[in-house]
This record gives C-alpha cells, sequence and structure tokens, in this order.
C-alpha cells in the first residue's frame, strides 16, 4: 500500500501547527485531519467534499444572511 500523501491548506500560514490538510485514500475517499492532530482523520466521499465546498463558496452557510 503507498503512502498518503497529505496537502496543506493554501490559507493555513500561521505556522502553529492548526492547519487543515487532505489527502486521497486509494479507495477514493477524500482523507481530512488537522496537523496538530494527525492521528484523528475524517473520511468522506470525494462528491460530498466537493459539494461542501462548493456551499461554502456560495456563503449557504453565511449565518449573518437569514438566520440571526
Amino acid at each position: 500500500m503507498s503512502e498518503l500523501v497529505w496537502r496543506k491548506s493554501s490559507f493555513s500560514g500561521g505556522g502553529n501547527g492548526e492547519c487543515v490538510e487532505v489527502a486521497a485514500a486509494p479507495d477514493g475517499l477524500a482523507l481530512l485531519r488537522e496537523s496538530d492532530q494527525p492521528g484523528v482523520v475524517l473520511a468522506v466521499p470525494v462528491a460530498g467534499l466537493r459539494g461542501l465546498v462548493r456551499r461554502i463558496k456560495a456563503a449557504e452557510f453565511d449565518l449573518g444572511r437569514d438566520e440571526r
């Protein structure tokens, strides 16, 4: 089995060890973790992660708009 290649978010630059990282699993899942807790990994379907990111970029979860 090949070793996972973790990529750090381009928005993680503080140097305090709290960075979001993502890797592609051999079974097609996307793996997410925080660099300060590398043993805690969240596995999600790639399509679900894409959908979540798309909705975040569209500000669908912006509580400042309608849900206050």
